[in-house]
C-alpha cells in the first residue's frame, strides 16, 4: 500500500511540475508578445513626433 501511495504522490508531483513549466512558458510567450506590441507603439509614436516636428519646421520657414 505504501509503495502505491508513493508512486501516486510522485505522479502528482510530476503533473504539478509539468503544469508549472507550461505556465512559465505561456507567461514568457505573453511577455514577448507584449514587448513586441510596445515596440510597434513606440515606433508609431516616434514617426508621429517626427512628422509633427517637420510640420513645425515648415510652418516656421513659411512665417519667415
Amino acid at each position: 500500500m505504501q509503495t502505491h501511495q508513493n508512486r501516486s504522490t510522485q505522479m502528482n508531483l510530476m503533473h504539478e511540475e509539468l503544469a508549472r513549466a507550461q505556465m512559465r512558458e505561456r507567461l514568457g510567450e505573453a511577455h514577448e508578445l507584449r514587448r513586441g506590441h510596445q515596440m510597434v507603439l513606440a515606433r508609431r509614436l516616434s514617426r508621429k513626433a517626427e512628422r509633427a516636428a517637420q510640420q513645425a519646421r515648415l510652418a516656421l520657414a513659411r512665417a519667415l
